[in-house]
């Protein structure tokens, strides 16, 4: 209930901060720019009405937020007031850097005697209005900031905060990244520009625009990035997932969109080998696109797959490390995998036309499909075997190394989303190829019949060999991993101590469809423990763990392995997961509530899991965009 009542009264303020903040632009804009008083008083009646209705409504909500942060501790340390004070910052600085980089562009601009109109951001504002913009949100921005470090020097648990500061930095880091990728995108594409007289041809402007965004990009992620990395001091941020996530994606990222735009410039390669005869000066000019593009994220993938390498060290868990290197090795090796089905499937296809004797309508003719085919397997077969190759060597091994991975659900949801696909695609490939076989032999249209078959005959024989290849891959990971556990579980032996023969009985049962393989040892704890018995692990009731036998107490004490201990029917004993449950519990037996035994697991609140599932959408979203971008900025759509 707290928590609703708290992102209630944030997210109210939150906008109506916006909404005085941008009214309060529009109103100066309208008081100090006769045009807009003259043109239109539209203009200030909004200013005043966006005023009039956001002040009360951000005064009584942010007056209670901050009423209930001074006078509890669980709200001013709320990861709701977190998100809210720092997604401030961003609301308020961004827009200034927005209105800076537009009034340095149009300042370029016109000291390059071009159009101002042709800046890369606001294009049609005057300087008046940036600076009124920049001078507003710097205002509101600097309150909250003073709000935000008085929140920091009374922090008691600082552990949300913390959380969210990081986030906000890499938010920066992204911001100032794509802003300066931008700018060295546009720098490479009129450096490939030759000079002509055609009329809409790529001007200086864009070498104008390209500086602007690099003067005011660079040193934003360059000062974000330098405070990340002056934070690796701290555990918590070497250790922190949020940064490994961030580092994925942007080493992704650039894997995606590098590989994107050098498959284009091999595609264009072969286009003008195979005879397209485009002249070698617009030649020069088409392959820009793709380098434009390619370069930036190239020294990404390059930069940050370095630090993620990096951040992969600082785990000392060698398993757990291991499998975030897996991760993105098999993330890796899908798409080299897909792109060479692809290309696979393309040349196949092209190869059959040209058997056939089929006519390309198209100006080029076979040189297009084929130029894209083999482009697509020359980027994609070489990722696929670089990626795949040492995985499954390493799976392959005989040692704790190769268990692990045959272990790993990284690997089994690798393996088995390619027998999935290799299914499916197979399935519709052959039930396409009955239906045209029956069709035919019906009497249907058997126009172009040959060429259908022998394609889906040959993406039904590609989607078959990539199937059991793949499935072989997953039987000899079950094959050597059943052997190597069954000889662990073997040597493992568990020692259960029992009080009235119910509770060994009915741990011996579970054990039997579990864990059939451990050997299992029940003792009275009444009877004392035989000198000469086996355990590795002992399994014991709650009731025992807090009211120990004497004839057990001893070697319980002295006994140096793991200790199972299982909630029973102890009366007044409630086993805790975390200090947090403790404190709720006391609070509920206060007040005469029933307390029931809790589950060792740590509960975490449904909000994290609703914004865990929201931060791999935009993840995966964000992945799309930059794929779409590599795309769209060498076709020219």
């Amino acid at each position: 209930m707290k928590t609703i009542r708290r992102l209630y009264f944030y997210v109210v303020a939150f906008i109506s901060v916006e909404v005085v903040l941008w009214g309060m632009i529009g109103l100066l804009r309208s008081i100090l720019s006769a045009e807009e008083i003259i043109s239109s008083a539209s203009a200030l009646a909004q200013a005043l009405a966006l005023i009039l209705v956001g002040v009360p409504i951000f005064l009584i909500h942010w007056g209670w937020a901050q009423k209930a942060s001074a006078s509890d501790a669980e709200e001013h340390s709320a990861s709701v007031r977190a998100v809210f004070l720092y997604g401030i910052l961003l609301g308020t600085l961004i827009p200034v850097v927005q209105n800076l980089l537009a009034l340095i562009n149009r300042i370029f601009l016109s000291t390059a005697n071009l159009y101002a109109y042709r800046a890369v951001v606001g294009g049609a504002q005057s300087w008046l209005d940036n600076l009124i913009a920049i001078v507003i949100n710097l205002l509101i921005a600097a309150y909250f900031w003073n709000v935000l470090k008085a929140n920091w020097v009374s922090q008691t648990e600082a552990e949300n905060f913390a959380e969210i500061r990081r986030l906000y930095r890499f938010v920066w880091v992204m911001y100032g990244l794509f802003m300066t990728i931008y700018g060295v995108q546009q720098a490479l594409t009129y450096a490939f520009t030759l000079p002509s007289d055609v009329l809409g041809q790529i001007g200086r402007e864009v070498a104008v625009n390209a500086i602007a965004l690099l003067v005011v990009g660079a040193p934003i992620w360059f000062f974000s990035w330098r405070i990340l990395q002056d934070a690796l001091a701290d555990s918590a941020e070497r250790e922190s997932y949020l940064r490994l996530g961030i580092l994925y994606l942007l080493a992704l990222g650039g894997v995606i969109v590098s590989l994107v735009a050098g498959g284009n410039l091999i595609y264009m390669f072969l286009m003008q080998l195979l005879g397209e005869g485009t002249p070698w000066a617009d030649f020069i000019q088409e392959i820009g696109g793709p380098i434009s593009v390619g370069v930036p994220f190239g020294v990404v993938w390059a930069y940050y797959g370095k630090w993620l390498g990096q951040q992969f060290t600082f785990d000392e868990n060698l398993p757990r490390r291991a499998g975030k290197q897996r991760l993105f090795a098999y993330i890796l090796s899908m798409l080299g995998l897909g792109a060479t089905v692809s290309g696979l499937l393309s040349l196949f296809s092209v190869v059959i036309d040209l058997i056939l004797g089929e006519l390309y309508l198209s100006e080029s003719g076979f040189r297009e499909p084929l130029s894209g085919a083999l482009a697509t397997l020359a980027v994609g077969l070489p990722l696929w075997l670089m990626t795949w190759r040492p995985a499954q060597a390493q799976a392959l091994e005989t040692s704790d190394i190769g268990d692990h991975v045959r272990r790993s659900v990284i690997r089994k949801t690798y393996l088995y989303l390619v027998l999935f696909v290799s299914v499916i695609g197979g399935m519709i490939s052959a039930g396409t190829l009955v239906f045209d076989l029956i069709n035919a032999a019906l009497g249907g249209d058997s126009s172009g019949l040959l060429k259908d078959l022998l394609n889906e005959l040959l993406v039904l024989v590609v989607f078959v060999v990539l199937m059991l290849y793949h499935l072989s891959a997953l039987r000899k990971d079950g094959s050597a991993r059943a052997d190597v556990l069954a000889e662990k579980q073997a040597q493992f032996h568990v020692l259960v101590l029992d009080r009235d023969g119910k509770f060994g009985a009915a741990v011996k049962s579970m054990f039997a469809r579990r864990a059939s393989n451990v050997p299992v040892t029940v003792v009275n704890v009444g009877e004392g423990i035989p000198g000469d018995v086996k355990a590795d692990a002992v399994v014991l009731p709650a009731s025992l763990a807090v009211n120990t036998p004497e004839t057990v107490e001893a070697w319980i004490r002295s006994f140096g392995g793991n200790k199972l201990i299982i909630s029973d029917e102890a009366a007044g004993v409630f086993w805790m997961s975390d200090l947090g449950q403790a404190a709720d519990s006391a609070k509920a037996m206060a007040e005469g509530q029933e307390i029931r035994p809790q589950s060792a697991k740590r509960n975490t609140p449904v909000w994290m899991y609703v914004a865990y599932v929201f931060a791999a959408l935009f993840a995966l979203q964000l992945l799309l965009m930059l794929l779409l971008f590599g795309v769209s900025m060498v076709a020219g759509f």
